[in-house]
């Protein structure tokens, strides 16, 4: 079982990112991949939770011990599955998130993929009053940089979108959304998602 990784970080995808740890590339899946841009090519440590299963086994990475320990809150709900609990952390909201349970705050809930309003309450039944020592806790990368390079942000939002996809979005709201995606200025994919999931959740 692993606790965390030092190693470079190689190439980031919409799914997930590559790290090398004493030249063994390790495929780490994460929440938002592309809030590790700023990190590319440097060292950099990944908490790591490993899921065996009869026909893989994965790991799935965090950005500290706070977000790992959200995640394994998250999946200790019944009817939420690993791919599941990296969809709602990808927003990162995690204080919003917290909230919405303390509140019971069901339609809150019900906007990330694969959460019905059955699973919704069943996260509020299971983990209401049980993270209050994450509440503080929780914090985010630091923000990267925007490319002022000219040009279209198109790359970017398809990028997104690719991610939004990956972590289970119908494609009925992904399409809803696109416009507004494809209206801002911004410059990189992570800025891209925020913009996103703020958008998701309102919906």
């Amino acid at each position: 079982m692993y606790e965390y990784m030092n190693g470079k970080l190689i190439s980031i995808h919409p799914l997930y990112i590559v790290l090398d740890v004493q030249g063994i590339g390790y495929q780490i899946q994460v929440a938002n991949p592309f809030r590790f841009t700023s990190f590319l090519e440097q060292e950099v440590k990944v908490f790591i939770h490993q899921a065996v299963r009869e026909d893989a086994i994965t790991l799935y990475g965090f950005k500290d011990e706070h977000e790992k320990q959200l995640y394994l809150k998250l999946i200790s709900v019944s009817g939420i599955g690993p791919k599941s609990g990296l969809s709602i952390l990808a927003n990162d909201d995690h204080t919003g998130l917290i909230q919405a349970i303390e509140t019971e705050n069901i339609n809150y809930l019900t906007k990330f993929p694969g959460v019905g309003k059955k699973t919704a309450s069943q996260i509020v039944l299971d983990l209401k009053g049980k993270l209050d020592d994450l509440l503080i806790e929780v914090g985010q990368l630091p923000l990267i940089s925007d490319d002022k390079a000219n040009g279209s942000n198109k790359h970017y939002v398809s990028e997104a979108l690719e991610a939004l996809k990956g972590l289970g979005y119908s494609p009925r709201e992904i399409n809803k959304i696109k416009p507004q995606l494809e209206e801002t200025d911004v410059m990189n994919t992570e800025e891209v998602l925020r913009i996103a999931f703020k958008l998701l959740l309102k919906n």
